[in-house]
């Protein structure tokens, strides 16, 4: 048997560059054969740019953070696994980073984590054992991360608005030895259901299962083909 899982997803509850909530998210992928959602919603500057956020305290940012993955898990109930991950903006940088693994334990107690460098988020993540990857990492106008510091890369990316240059990311990957490849739909809207995943070998039901499939490399990609629209 196997697990088909989305890895990488965004609500509108938090992600301001999404349009689905989280409600009508549920009701979409209970319609495909996954089973399983990684909510990877923005934890970027933007996500906490409008009042009552924008000069909130960082526990407060974390409340407003888990609200489109709440939503979802409550939704998905017995029906479909629903873990949380992010996908991070650091003040510093442009590039975007998943991260997997995440808990609100780790949100909470490490102050605001867009404030760290990509160094010492790296560190932060290996003590925690969290998984570090790039997501995206040749999409137009960002930079290509030093691979020593990540534990992999997103290698395909089913957002057709972007221009991702997933071959080469492949390829980068594979060239750096980095073996933890993830591939996901990077669902904002209706038109990205469905487009990418990773299909796991045994059952996931918690982070801890997520992050130890992944670094056994237990599992292989799941790409479509999708029509690029930028």
């Amino acid at each position: 048997m196997s697990y088909l899982f989305e890895m990488h997803l965004h609500t509108d509850e938090v992600s301001r560059c999404a349009s689905i909530p989280a409600k009508q998210i549920a009701e979409l992928y209970l319609t495909t054969n996954y089973n399983g959602i990684v909510v990877t919603d923005h934890m970027n500057s933007s996500a906490f740019s409008k009042e009552p956020y924008k000069n909130a305290t960082w526990d407060e940012k974390v409340t407003h953070f888990l609200e489109g993955y709440n939503i979802l898990k409550e939704e998905l109930k017995n029906k479909m696994v629903v873990l949380l991950g992010m996908e991070i903006n650091f003040y510093e940088s442009d590039n975007d980073y998943l991260v997997y693994g995440v808990t609100e334990e780790f949100l909470r107690s490490n102050g605001d984590l867009m404030d760290y460098s990509p160094e010492d988020f790296s560190e932060l993540c290996k003590k925690n054992g969290l998984l570090f990857l790039q997501a995206h990492p040749f999409r137009r106008g960002l930079t290509v991360e030093d691979w020593e510091i990540l534990d992999g890369y997103e290698v395909f990316n089913g957002n057709p608005r972007h221009y991702s240059s997933n071959p080469i990311a492949e390829a980068w990957a594979k060239y750096h030895n980095k073996d933890i490849v993830v591939a996901g739909s990077d669902f904002h809207e209706v038109e990205d259901l469905a487009h990418g995943g990773v299909i796991f070998e045994n059952e996931i039901k918690t982070n801890d299962a997520l992050v130890r499939e992944l670094k056994a490399l237990n599992y292989t990609l799941y790409k479509t083909d999708f029509k690029q629209t930028r």
